[in-house]
């Protein structure tokens, strides 16, 4: 589902958004579960978008252990901060010698995740990305998630957030 529109001053400028329900969320995340498979030792969510899709992944896939990264880039109304900021982070034992499955929502700038799988190579693990909607318009850096369901450039509002 998509809809358009936001004025600016006297300037109309539209922005697509594609609005997820909690129907299409389970969708997602089953097709996501699909393509990533039953192949790691742990979960790492990115809070906080990342938790509810990882929570619901960890069902489909039979996982118990995850873990959270706390990370904050964005403020509540969007813009970035200079660089990701690590509120809470798993102790490297946790990671070590694991294959880590590293969830988040959305890949915008890839600012965040990619500083969460250095993060996680530093503590001796072996990252693997999935994200449900990934933004390659809008990303700043020369990775890409290694698995993703959605390829937009539309602002992407979850049912986990139509609170705000």
């Amino acid at each position: 589902m998509s809809e358009a529109g936001a004025a600016v001053g006297a300037q109309a400028t539209f922005v697509e958004k594609d609005i997820v329900t909690w129907d299409a969320l389970e969708v997602l995340v089953k097709q996501l579960a699909e393509q990533v498979g039953r192949e790691h030792d742990v979960l790492l969510a990115i809070t906080r978008g990342g938790l509810v899709p990882a929570g619901m992944l960890a069902y489909l896939l039979g996982h118990r252990d995850i873990l959270v990264a706390a990370v904050a880039y964005y403020d509540d109304s969007g813009q970035p901060g200079e660089q990701p900021a690590f509120l809470q982070f798993p102790a490297d034992p946790l990671l070590h010698g694991k294959r880590v499955l590293i969830v988040d929502e959305v890949w915008d700038t890839g600012t965040t995740i990619e500083a969460v799988v250095e993060r996680v190579r530093l503590a001796g693990g072996e990252p693997t990305t999935a994200v449900l909607h990934f933004k390659p318009q809008r990303s700043k850096v020369a990775s890409v998630p290694d698995h993703h369901v959605v390829s937009t450039d539309a602002w992407v509002v979850y049912p986990f957030k139509y609170g705000r």
